[in-house]
């Protein structure tokens, strides 16, 4: 291979003999496969390579800026094959319960159990609901966002401004929007023993009972 790079500066293609791979060699053609069709790295990402040591570029994620990095031949391959385990070496994903050949068994199993103690056993199941803002806050500083740090009064979310975006919370336009207008349905008037007043826009109702 090595001969190859070297006599055939902008690539080569070699013509495999057609045929069936051979039992012993299965596993490792689906492992070649697999790294001819997706390598681990793209050929431009290699910048230099002069035989001991290779150099190549990545965006980093912690910088968010194109890195060059130069190391040995070895580390650059044990970087590469990071996923490769040893022979001999057993990876499990799943185990126990939620092992691939067993889970479908005993999740049939488990909603069978749940179906007949369903109505027997109260509590069993506990709905966390999701926590506002507020609460995760509290629970991670300490401090509760919504409190005064002065009197100590509880206080409201007005206005959100921010300096990239604006602002991106008003109030007072969700409330001319009408945020907390009444959803009720209108008493028939038929039915009630009084008027209820319906005022324009922007006020409240008024129930007058025993005026008809």
């Amino acid at each position: 291979m090595d001969a190859c790079y070297t006599r055939y500066r902008e690539g080569f293609v070699t013509n495999v003999q057609k045929g069936d791979v051979p039992a012993r060699s299965q596993s490792l053609a689906t492992s070649l496969a697999t790294y001819v069709v997706s390598p681990p790295i793209s050929l431009r990402r290699i910048d230099r390579y002069d035989g001991q040591r290779v150099t190549y570029h990545y965006r980093s994620h912690k910088s968010a800026h194109v890195e060059r990095e130069t190391v040995a031949v070895y580390t650059f391959i044990g970087r590469m094959i990071q996923q490769v385990f040893p022979k001999g070496f057993q990876r499990s994903r799943y185990y126990g319960v939620q092992a691939t050949k067993t889970f479908a068994t005993i999740k049939r199993v488990m909603h069978e159990a749940l179906a007949r103690v369903k109505g027997i056993v109260t509590g069993a199941i506990k709905i966390i609901t999701p926590m506002t803002y507020r609460q995760r806050y509290l629970q991670s500083t300490g401090r509760d966002p919504l409190r005064c740090p002065h009197c100590h009064s509880d206080m409201g979310v007005w206005r959100i401004w921010h300096p990239t975006y604006g602002v991106i919370h008003d109030e007072l336009e969700a409330i001319r929007r009408g945020k907390y207008a009444s959803q009720a349905s209108r008493a028939d008037p038929a039915s009630s023993l009084g008027r209820t007043v319906w005022p324009a826009a922007r006020g409240i109702s008024l129930s007058l009972p025993g005026v008809r």
